[in-house]
């Protein structure tokens, strides 16, 4: 182990990362927003809900404050280097979490399940904060850790589908896929607070499916499937969606959704899972890389 790695830089930086992610829409999400805003028509809601929500974006990142009053479960992701102690990098990340919830980054939003009392500084093991450790290259030098915060709302309209279908009439196939991805979209409405995204996993195990699904949101809008099927099928997705008129908010439009990512995984030959993520127009994702000494090496 390196002992002399600074871990209380190190939770100084994961707070500012949490600050930034809260508060900063990415620059491709505004970008698609801006273009949605073109597309609607000025006589309609739809336009308005958008300039709504692009100001709103604008106060938080100039007055440093969150964007959404439900900042969210947060999901970090961290390559880590084979020399550090992971134990006390993830204890780490924990108080960065509790500071920024002091700090007023984060909503105090961690509820006990069972007596419904606030779980104080947003940390209850395992369930808040969430974390995915994966190894570093064997040379490498930096901690490379991302997040993703994903609101309540967003997560109460994500679904899961066991082809075939009957309902749907969706079969083990890419066309069975389209399906359960625009009856999650007609399902949402506007309750997941649209415009808003797909994550796609088919195939895995009921877990599998969510956790790889949520992951492809770590990944720009104009990323597309690296398969020309899936990528075929997610732009076609996003055409069909955005002729359901259900529009940002719910109240009608053009932009039901502003992207689709599909990605598909091993399955066993007994089960064809296809789970649909959908997350809000408040995409808040961001990453570090911190080297030893808890400074910032890049903005990722």
């Amino acid at each position: 182990m390196v002992k002399d790695i600074n871990f209380k830089g190190i939770r100084n930086a994961v707070t500012e990362l949490i600050g930034r992610t809260a508060s900063r829409l990415p620059l491709d999400v505004r970008q698609a927003l801006h273009r949605a805003r073109v597309r609607e028509n000025s006589a309609g809601h739809a336009r308005s809900m958008i300039n709504i929500i692009l100001e709103n974006a604008s106060i938080a990142a100039a007055d440093h404050v969150p964007m959404c009053q439900d900042t969210g479960t947060l999901t970090f992701y961290g390559r880590v280097p084979p020399a550090w102690d992971q134990r006390r990098l993830e204890r780490s990340v924990q108080q960065a979490v509790r500071t920024a919830t002091r700090c007023g980054y984060l909503r105090q939003n961690t509820v006990d399940a069972i007596n419904g009392t606030l779980m104080n500084g947003n940390v209850a093991l395992p369930a808040a904060p969430v974390f995915h450790w994966e190894p570093a290259r064997a040379n490498a030098q930096r901690l490379e850790l991302r997040l993703l915060m994903k609101g309540g709302g967003c997560e109460n309209m994500s679904a899961q589908y066991s082809l075939p279908d009957k309902r749907l009439e969706a079969g083990r196939d890419l066309e069975g896929v389209r399906r359960c991805m625009l009856d999650a979209v007609t399902h949402a409405q506007g309750y997941g607070c649209a415009p808003g995204m797909l994550g796609v996993c088919i195939g895995g195990d009921r877990a599998v499916g969510f956790d790889i699904a949520k992951r492809l949101f770590l990944s720009p809008l104009t990323e597309r499937a690296t398969d020309p099927l899936l990528a075929a099928l997610e732009r076609r997705a996003l055409r069909e969606a955005n002729t359901l008129n259900i529009g940002p908010m719910g109240m009608g439009g053009r932009t039901t959704l502003l992207d689709v990512k599909i990605t598909g995984v091993a399955r066993l030959p007994a089960s064809y899972f296809v789970t649909v993520a959908y997350m809000c127009w408040a995409l808040r994702r961001g990453g570090i890389r911190i080297t030893s000494t808890g400074r910032i090496d890049q903005w990722l």
